[in-house]
């Protein structure tokens, strides 16, 4: 008997068309009141679930008592209780690797982005505000040359540092929870304390995952070392900043810019104050949308159900304790 899959995502004709050979397929194409409550009559015969972007707690997930594996379209798993999931033996898989070049392109847009105010100078003309040559006050700033500031040297922070060393001769400072000296012999990159590279670098970005530790990691304190001409670029997750703090430090000058990927709350508000704010970049989380790399992660996916569905490790098994239990 096939097992029982329930899907929350939309899947290409091709990678449903491998689910449905494998497995008894439920899908849920939108997560509003109608999805959930479909969501809820499904768990009971679930046996794996694959999508992304719905926190999956206990409560919801203790309507599911043969399940055995979650695959997230995702690489970032901060919407699942990670012990729980364990002490019951249900398989976690993500997927890393494959969004790595394409976010660590958005995260590199926005800094040039920012520094050139392409957006600001762009509704300028749109708005029909470009009637003579412009002269300082809407000048930009250089990118190539100028300090690379990363927070967080993980996959994404390596393609990161590699677009800034090599493709604009930018020098690389890097905070991580330890030095990693092949970074730094490829890069020719510098292990700094966060207080040190919040107040060396023009460029500070964030590449981390959200984590019981990342979470409010930058707030009014670090924004206040940073250097009025500095740039704050976040395509990690929005709870890792405080927003307001962000806001406060953006409206008083204390930093120049950021360019935000992500936010504290998603969807952004409308009436949210950095919608306000020249000197803000802001893009609707789109840091892995790309038609080939959004593909390639729900490829990868389904590659992890179907393995742990069929008693095989995941190839990105987040919780190995689980496995080996």
């Amino acid at each position: 008997m096939k097992k029982q899959v329930v899907l929350y995502k939309k899947l290409s004709p091709l990678l449903m068309a491998r689910l449905h050979e494998q497995t008894e397929v439920t899908l849920i194409e939108n997560l509003d009141a109608q999805g959930l409550a479909k969501l809820r009559d499904a768990l009971p015969r679930a046996h794996g679930l694959l999508g992304a972007s719905l926190k999956l707690d206990a409560e919801l997930l203790d309507l599911a008592p043969n399940l055995q594996a979650i695959a997230s379209v995702s690489v970032g798993v901060d919407n699942y209780d990670i012990r729980y999931l364990t002490e019951r033996r249900i398989l976690l898989s993500n997927t890393p690797d494959v969004l790595t070049e394409t976010t660590a392109d958005t995260g590199f847009a926005l800094i040039l982005a920012t520094a050139r105010r392409v957006v600001e100078l762009a509704n300028m003309i749109r708005e029909g505000n470009w009637t003579r040559n412009i002269g300082p006050t809407h000048f930009g700033s250089d990118v190539h040359g100028k300090t690379l500031g990363i927070i967080g040297m993980g996959r994404i922070g390596e393609a990161l540092a590699q677009r800034g060393h090599f493709g604009f001769g930018m020098p690389v400072i890097y905070h991580s929870q330890s030095p990693k000296p092949a970074v730094e012999q490829r890069f020719n990159a510098h292990y700094r304390s966060l207080p040190e590279m919040l107040q060396q670098a023009d460029f500070v970005c964030l590449t981390l995952p959200l984590t019981a530790q990342t979470a409010g990691l930058i707030g009014a304190e670090q924004f206040a070392l940073m250097r009025p001409e500095s740039i704050f670029i976040n395509i990690s997750r929005g709870k890792v900043v405080d927003e307001a703090a962000l806001i406060e430090a953006l409206r008083a000058g204390q930093i120049r810019a950021a360019g935000l990927d992500v936010f504290e709350r998603e969807p952004l508000n409308q009436d949210s104050p950095l919608l306000q704010l020249n000197n803000v970049v802001a893009t609707p989380h789109i840091g892995s949308a790309t038609h080939e790399t959004r593909e390639a992660m729900a490829r990868c996916a389904v590659d992890n159900l179907l393995a742990a569905l069929a008693g095989r490790r995941p190839g990105n098994l987040v919780n190995v304790r689980a496995w080996k239990a």
